[in-house]
């Protein structure tokens, strides 16, 4: 389990990557591109990233929410 100095650091390298990406690419774009350039520069600063990754929310025989697994 990370100390909390350790998720500090990660927490403080995440919010960086994303100030970065905010402030290079402005507004108007798509979700999916700051998505990308967000995993590029999380990458950058060395953390491990999964672009997005699967999730069910199911209850009461309905499915809430699905996500589609992509690396």
């Amino acid at each position: 389990m990370p100390t909390r100095e350790e998720l500090n650091c990660i927490s403080e390298r995440v919010i960086g990557c994303a100030f970065t990406v905010s402030n290079t690419l402005g507004s108007g774009f798509l979700e999916k591109v700051y998505e990308n350039a967000l995993v590029h520069e999380l990458r950058k600063a060395g953390l491990a990233v999964t672009a997005l990754y699967g999730v069910i929310v199911a209850g009461k025989q309905y499915v809430y929410l699905s996500v589609i697994l992509r690396q």
